[in-house]
């Protein structure tokens, strides 16, 4: 049974035979059911938690919510009970500490930004490292913002609307970048993190917290529908391809889940990057792929919102679901 603090280290230049090729498309990738990597320390990955599903939708493809604009709305209304409906079934304060800990908030006086903060509940959990004033919250949300704001521990920190896609950042300008539960909304994954390393100082560390693509079929379903899962060997390969170094993916999920991974999980694990070098990412990449200032079919967006939004209903279910099994279920059963 996986433990929800498992850690997979991937060494660019130390590649293990089976385990990840860079030559790869994500529909490729594929990790063995256990692998032990060589010359580093022991990483057990075993085969029911594995994110590689043949039948996944490609990411090129983005999901109903996938969208900007899509995005901006669905949050207008969740913004409302995000932090009281949402952050106790997918993001406690438990698993926020966890997966911020590969982030080395070690000083406080780093500068840090928190891209899509949302309603700073990430951020609260950087701020018992850092101080709020070297802190940055960015989201395209002004909802979410909203309710940033409004917590104490936050007033010190700088608010910024805008777009993790293009950030409003200087080159080599921050030493931590930080976003949570935000990669499954951006219509260009890479892109983002490509921006990631941008951003980041010389020697400055990435970490990224994000959702795991379920492997049962009809989690699998709705998250296609609803907005974009990764497999963890995607991000792997994102950052990597932006330029990231020593780059480790840690697994984490709600307690009462006990290390069941099947139905996915909105933030499953937290996957961290070195800046090797100042400057921009080496990787070039074309136009974006959403342009929110062109016009859409009223029509077509409506049916899109409310198809993902009725996805979204799934997942507030699961994880109702997996808690009642735990109560059920004698500790020490698989569920």
């Amino acid at each position: 049974m996986l433990s929800g603090t498992q850690n997979l280290t991937l060494f660019p230049n130390k590649t293990p035979i089976g385990l990840f090729s860079i030559n790869k498309t994500p529909q490729q990738l594929r990790f063995p059911s256990t692998t032990r990597i060589p010359n580093c320390r022991t990483r057990i990955v075993p085969k029911c938690s594995s994110s590689s599903v043949s039948a996944s939708r490609p990411t090129s493809q983005p999901r109903f919510i996938q969208h900007k604009k899509e995005a901006f709305w669905f949050y207008r209304f969740l913004s409302i009970v995000y932090d009281h409906i949402i952050n106790p079934g997918h993001w406690t304060e438990d698993m926020r500490d966890d997966a911020l800990e590969p982030a080395d908030l070690s000083d406080r006086n780093m500068i840090v930004v928190d891209v899509g903060g949302g309603t700073g509940f990430t951020t609260l959990g950087i701020v018992k490292h850092v101080d709020a004033k070297n802190v940055t919250i960015l989201d395209q949300s002004p909802h979410q913002l909203a309710k940033a704001k409004q917590k104490e521990p936050l007033k010190d920190c700088k608010i910024v609307e805008g777009d993790a896609e293009d950030l409003p950042f200087k080159t080599d300008y921050a030493d931590r970048y930080v976003s949570a539960g935000s990669i499954e909304y951006w219509p260009d994954p890479q892109r983002g993190i490509k921006e990631a390393y941008r951003v980041l100082k010389l020697g400055g560390k990435a970490c990224l917290i994000g959702p795991v693509y379920p492997t049962f079929w009809l989690s699998r379903f709705f998250a296609d529908v609803w907005m974009l899962f990764p497999k963890e060997e995607e991000y792997i390969e994102w950052f990597t391809k932006a330029g990231f170094k020593d780059v480790q993916l840690k697994r984490i999920g709600p307690k009462w889940y006990r290390g069941v991974r099947r139905h996915g999980l909105i933030m499953g694990c937290s996957v961290t990057g070195v800046k090797p070098a100042s400057g921009d990412s080496p990787l070039q990449l074309g136009p974006k792929e959403e342009d929110v200032e062109k016009p859409v079919n009223p029509f077509v967006f409506l049916m899109r919102f409310a198809l993902g939004a009725l996805a979204a209903t799934w997942f507030v279910l699961v994880p109702i679901y997996m808690w009642l099994k735990d109560l059920v279920v004698p500790k020490g059963q698989p569920i």
